[in-house]
């Protein structure tokens, strides 16, 4: 009995799969551009720069002398009313080494001081005050009674008595007193200042008469 060979033809190849590309959380990088890299490496030599030049001013400061509160003219400085505070040399600044508080301390405020201003020579005068041995005497002065320029603690002032508006005969040679400013308040919304001057004490109840009656004029006299 023949047997019949049945010949197997052989499986077709299989076609061969792409192959299968990883998937990633990120996307496939690029390479970085030199001019971007030259960039970023000058930007951090430039912050570095700049963090050098503030660590170097700041070794550069130096103590100088503040005020620590309020301080109104005329008034003798303590040592409380000091503080010391750090700044940067500045040619335009001309503050008081803390060094040199001895030189400050006793002297008066040659004018009003605001807390956390620097102090300067200027900002003292010698520790006699200007009302030793005289009368004080507040005068109200309204626009016109007092020169346009502000008045400081120590100027030799002329006070002249102004005439009253009923007076018809005006008197060739008024009379004057010569004073010395004591101290220079604030103006207030209509410009109205009181100014403390000093006086001889036979010389203070006509300054406080006339005073009263609005009827007093300020002369600053020339310095010499």
């Amino acid at each position: 009995m023949a047997r019949s060979i049945i010949k197997q033809r052989p499986a077709p190849e299989a076609e061969t799969a792409p192959a299968s590309v990883p998937i990633t959380e990120s996307s496939p990088k690029r390479g970085r551009r030199p001019a971007l890299v030259g960039l970023g490496v000058a930007v951090a030599v430039v912050g570095a720069l700049g963090g050098w030049t503030l660590v170097d001013q700041a070794r550069d400061r130096v103590q100088v002398l503040a005020v620590a509160r309020p301080v109104p003219a005329g008034q003798v400085i303590s040592a409380a009313d000091l503080v010391a505070a750090e700044v940067a040399p500045d040619p335009a600044l001309r503050p008081v080494a803390v060094g040199r508080s001895k030189e400050i301390i006793g002297k008066t405020a040659a004018a009003d001081l605001a807390p956390g201003s620097l102090l300067t020579t200027e900002s003292v005068r010698e520790a006699k005050p200007v009302t030793t041995g005289k009368d004080t005497v507040g005068i109200l002065t309204k626009p016109g009674q007092m020169p346009e320029g502000r008045l400081q603690i120590g100027d030799a002032v002329l006070l002249v008595a102004t005439p009253r508006q009923e007076d018809t005969k005006l008197e060739a040679q008024p009379a004057t007193i010569n004073a010395v400013v004591a101290r220079v308040g604030q103006a207030d919304g209509n410009g109205v200042i009181v100014v403390d001057v000093a006086v001889s004490p036979v010389d203070s109840p006509s300054v406080a008469s006339w005073t009263a009656s609005g009827r007093v004029g300020i002369v600053l006299k020339a310095k010499s």
